[in-house]
């Protein structure tokens, strides 16, 4: 991922596209924080975990730049959010998700909505990077209140 990264870091300051470069390289440096304060290199599933944090800023603030009037910002964040989707995986369905929530429950012997720790923590290895969190919680949620 990091040599994609790199790779297209360069293909962007050949073709002058600031945004893409300036985007890239925001996205890099977040990755290297990330190592250092870690103390360990990350793998490609890290770094997903790193694109999805990032797109979800960017999601959070479209909206608030949009009520704001300011429409040029609000553009510019959705074209760095296209940018940045490239480096995540395909995104699961609802119907994926409410399957693998369905096996987690089952898995860790959840009986009701105090056991949704349980059930969390064996989904989120397997939803990084793939379906935002709030929305696993949410369906998390919603199956364990109807245990």
């Amino acid at each position: 991922m990091k040599e994609q990264l790199l790779q297209d870091l360069k293909e962007a300051m050949k073709e002058k596209d600031v945004l893409k470069k300036d985007t890239i390289t925001m996205l890099r440096a977040a990755i290297l924080q990330v190592e250092k304060d870690s103390q360990k290199v990350l793998n490609d599933d890290e770094i997903c975990g790193i694109v999805a944090k990032e797109v979800k800023k960017r999601k959070e603030s479209v909206k608030e730049y949009e009520d704001a009037g300011r429409q040029d910002i609000a553009d510019d964040l959705k074209r760095e959010i296209e940018i940045l989707s490239k480096y995540l995986p395909e995104q699961l369905t609802e119907e994926e998700i409410s399957k693998m929530v369905e096996e987690a429950i089952v898995e860790s012997g959840a009986q009701g909505p105090r056991d949704m720790g349980k059930v969390m923590g064996i989904l989120r290895p397997k939803t990084q990077g793939k379906a935002d969190g709030k929305i696993v919680s949410d369906i998390v949620k919603e199956k364990l209140a109807n245990i």
